[in-house]
């Protein structure tokens, strides 16, 4: 038999189990791992950390209660620490899909802590002695408040690498508005020629969508800095000390630097998931956002011969096995693909939401999982999105100015001279004969060569004149 291969024996209340003998987990986590095999995704490492932080700072505060001895709070403190510093990852087993109120991750940590604080001590693993899983890791907290407080801190602090990616996104898109604010093109509406408008303003609209999903999404965090430790079970705070989550949320708030406070009302935040829906409704709304912005400059950017061809965006890789020199808007397609995975996420934490039965939640470990992977994947999407596809591009302005020549739609103008109907007939006349507008107009004597210099001016047309407002 290998080492691997060998198995000590631990009991729970419901009877004896076999655990790998180098496993630091206990009897809850066994059973967990052998009644949850559905998806192969565990705890999500910043789940993982914010537990910890809970673990380490409870102890902390539990010892200055007076209610854990100041060795085996030691012992707790540093097997915690060694976790957030990234030992004993492999400790961490347990499905995503679990029991709702995610007990056995918590058990999980409390586990692996007492056993790892044991060995500290000089102590075996796998006796529950000095340090107790229960009794000590798990002092004044309940599965029940912890986990939804992990959640909101994991949450909490992924959230900030999103907002830090969509600033710089900002940024560039802004920087690239000023670049493009001399090249006109066409407007398009209903992918139709429209108006003439300028590359920069279509930018501006960019620009303001990324800026408002950021807005939305910085709206949302204070929800998440609520932490109802200290209710326990129910919310009423059985079984913890009066001092317990005033002291541990103060100084989780001072170990990670987010303002985190006590809930409002333990009840609801140990009864619902509100906070997440509304974050998740924040990211719902941002990756709608991206998906538009990327289908659009994956459309000016289509061709480059025989499509709009207004943008020119950086070759990063061949496109096609077949097709030499073929060029694909590979990070656009990263982007919508990412906003429609995040959209999904949101409807299923939207359904988990609902699904909160009298006291408890019991769609937490869903929630967290859906939660933290949507940020993390709207944040490197957008990083990329950034970095690789709008710093990069250029504008075809050549190609731009020719089309806006072309377009049926320069006869706008022309109706406030001549009116609705002989504007439209000019229009299907040009359209027929496949010539500019310009030239119909001169050619049927309703504009000299100087009048259409000046009504036919696309730049005259980006924007409100006090001449427009009556006939010529």
């Amino acid at each position: 038999m290998n080492d691997t291969d060998k198995k000590r024996s631990e009991t729970d209340f419901l009877g004896a189990v076999d655990i790998p003998e180098w496993a630091y987990w206990g009897a809850q986590t066994q059973r967990a791992i052998d009644n949850f095999t559905v998806s192969g995704h565990r705890i999500p490492k910043p789940m993982l950390d914010a537990l910890a932080v809970i673990k380490r700072e409870a102890a902390e505060v539990n010892r200055e209660l007076g209610l854990l001895d100041p060795e085996l709070a030691g012992a707790i403190v540093t097997a915690a620490l060694e976790i957030l510093g990234g030992a004993f990852g492999d400790q961490f087993p347990v499905d995503v899909f679990q029991t709702g109120s995610g007990t056995s991750w918590n058990m999980n940590l409390n586990e692996v802590i007492a056993n790892r604080a044991n060995e500290i001590l000089g102590r075996p693993i796998g006796r529950k002695k000095p340090v107790h899983p229960n009794d000590h890791v798990n002092l004044g907290q309940s599965s029940n408040d912890v986990i939804p407080s992990a959640i909101n801190i994991a949450t909490r602090r992924v959230a900030g690498r999103l907002v830090d990616a969509l600033d710089s996104l900002v940024r560039s898109l802004a920087k690239k508005e000023g670049e493009f604010s001399d090249v006109v093109k066409v407007g398009r509406t209903h992918l139709q020629d429209a108006v003439p408008i300028t590359l920069g303003q279509e930018f501006s609209g960019y620009r303001t969508q990324a800026a408002k999903g950021r807005e939305r999404l910085k709206a949302v965090l204070p929800g998440l800095e609520e932490l109802p430790l200290g209710g326990t079970a129910v919310g009423t705070g059985v079984n913890t000390h009066p001092q317990f989550a005033k002291r541990v949320i103060e100084r989780i708030a001072a170990d990670t630097g987010f303002p985190f406070r006590e809930a409002e009302c333990r009840f609801e935040a140990i009864a619902s998931r509100d906070a997440q829906v509304a974050l998740m409704g924040a990211l719902n709304g941002l990756a709608a956002s991206l998906m538009k912005i990327a289908n659009d400059v994956r459309l000016l950017a289509s061709g480059p011969r025989a499509g709009f061809g207004e943008l020119a965006l950086a070759a990063l890789q061949p496109g096609s096995s077949i097709m030499p020199g073929k060029i694909n808007p590979v990070i656009p397609e990263i982007v919508i693909q990412a906003a429609a995975h995040v959209i999904g996420q949101a409807a299923a934490v939207t359904v988990a939401g609902l699904t909160g039965p009298l006291d408890l939640q019991i769609m937490q470990p869903l929630i967290a999982f859906e939660s933290l992977s949507a940020l993390e994947i709207l944040a490197n999407a957008v990083h990329i999105f950034d970095e690789k596809c709008v710093r990069g591009m250029t504008a075809n302005k050549e190609h731009c100015e020719e089309l806006v020549q072309w377009s049926l739609a320069m006869v706008t103008p022309l109706a406030l001279k001549v009116g609705y109907d002989r504007a439209s007939a000019i229009a299907v006349r040009a359209s027929k004969e496949k010539k500019t507008v310009r030239e119909i107009a001169i050619a049927e004597g309703v504009v000299t060569e100087a009048e259409a210099d000046v009504i036919f001016d696309p730049r005259r047309l980006l924007s409100p004149s006090a001449d427009d407002g009556a006939k010529g």
